[in-house]
C-alpha cells in the first residue's frame, strides 16, 4: 500500500499556507535547560540515530512547541532531528535567536525537508520548483540545517525521468553553492515499482545511477522502498555510497505500525550497514494513516528497538 497524500504530515492545508507565506515575504538575505537523557545516546560507530519530528503535533506559529519537541527527542536519546520547512519557516526572517535555541538542545539539525502536495511539484521535474527552494534553502542554512531534503512525485515516462534527473542536478548545484548538500527522499512506493525503465528498482535506480554524485545524495526511505517491493538490504549494498541517511518505518499487513512490530527486515538492514561500514544518519519516522500524533509514546520505544538492532 502506498502512503497517500492525505495520510502525510503535515496536512495539505498547512503546506499551502506555508507556500503562501513564503510567496508574500522576503526570506533572508527558550527552552534553556533540557532534562537529562532518559536513555543512552543513540550513537554507534559511524552511525547516529535521529528523529523525524512529524510524529509530534507542532504549531508552526508557536516556535516553543517545536522546541518542546526537540527537548523530548533529546531526552529519549536521539542525537539529531529532521523537520519539515513548515515548522520553522516563520523563523527565517530573524533566525539568530532560533538557531541559538536549536543549538542549545545539543541535537544535530540533520535536515530540512521540502514535501509538497503532488500538484505543487514542478510539472516537468516532479520536484520542488526553483522559485520555492531558493527561498527555503537560505532559511535552512540560517538555522543550521546540514542538508536540504526533497521529496518528489513519481515520473510517468522516460522524458519525465530525464527532466527529474536534470532538475535534481540543478537544485543540487545551487544547494551546494550555499553550503547545504541536497538529498533526495523517495516519497512514494511507486518510485520503486515502475519497471518500465528496465531496472530492478524502478525509477529510483535511474536517479541513483544518473544524477551527479557531486551535487545529489539520497535519504533512503527504507519503509517506502519496502512497501514498493524492493529488497532493501540489496539496494543498500549497491547504493550505500550515495546515501547520507535512512528513514526507518515498519509495516504489518500494509499498515504502518511502531518500529519493531511489523515485518520490515530491520535486523538484516542493520547487519548490512555494519558489514558495509556505512556512516550516516538513521532516522525513525512514525506516521499513522489517521493522522494521529503519538510523539514520544512511539518514538521512545522505537529508539530502544533501533539500539537493539544495531547493537546485535
Amino acid at each position: 500500500m502506498t502512503t497517500k497524500l492525505k495520510d502525510r504530515l503535515p496536512t495539505r492545508r498547512q503546506v499551502l499556507q506555508a507556500l503562501a507565506a513564503l510567496s508574500a515575504s522576503d526570506v533572508l538575505p527558550s527552552l534553556g535547560i533540557f532534562p537529562a537523557f532518559a536513555q543512552k545516546a543513540g550513537k554507534h560507530p559511524g552511525i547516529q540515530f535521529g528523529a523525524q519530528t512529524n510524529a509530534w503535533a507542532i504549531d508552526p506559529k508557536r516556535f516553543n512547541t517545536f522546541l518542546a519537541v526537540l527537548g523530548q527527542i533529546r531526552q529519549i536519546g536521539y542525537t539529531g532531528f529532521e523537520t519539515g520547512f513548515i515548522n520553522v519557516m516563520n523563523q527565517f526572517q530573524s533566525p539568530q535567536q532560533a538557531r541559538q535555541q536549536i543549538e542549545e538542545t545539543g541535537l544535530s539539525f540533520f535536515g530540512m525537508h521540502v514535501f509538497l502536495p503532488s500538484e505543487r511539484y514542478g510539472p516537468s521535474t516532479r520536484i520542488p520548483p526553483p522559485a520555492l527552494y531558493r527561498k527555503i534553502a537560505p532559511g535552512a542554512v540560517s538555522l543550521g540545517a546540514r542538508h536540504l531534503i526533497f521529496s518528489g512525485a513519481p515520473v510517468q515516462n522516460a522524458e519525465e525521468l530525464k527532466q527529474k534527473i536534470a532538475g535534481l542536478n540543478v537544485a543540487g548545484r545551487y544547494s551546494k553553492s550555499i553550503g547545504l548538500p541536497l538529498a533526495y527522499h523517495n516519497e512514494k512506493a511507486q518510485e520503486f515499482q515502475s519497471h518500465a525503465f528496465g531496472s530492478r528498482f524502478g525509477e529510483m535506480e535511474a536517479l541513483y545511477d544518473q544524477t551527479d554524485p557531486e551535487f545529489v545524495s539520497f535519504l533512503l526511505d527504507c519503509g517506502h522502498a519496502y512497501q514498493g517491493g524492493a529488497d532493501v538490504p540489496a539496494f543498500l549494498r549497491k547504493y550505500h555510497q550515495r546515501i547520507v541517511g535512512l528513514h526507518l518505518r515498519d509495516y504489518k499487513n500494509g499498515t504502518q505500525v511502531p518500529l519493531g512490530q511489523g515485518t520490515f527486515p530491520l535486523t538484516e538492514v542493520a547487519a548490512t550497514l555494519k558489514q558495509l561500514h556505512w556512516k550516516g544518519w538513521v532516522l525513525n519516522e512514525e506516521e499513522r494513516l489517521d493522522g494521529s500524533k503519538y510523539g514520544a509514546k512511539v518514538m521512545g520505544p522505537a529508539f530502544q528497538v533501533m539500539q537493539g538492532a544495531f547493537s546485535a
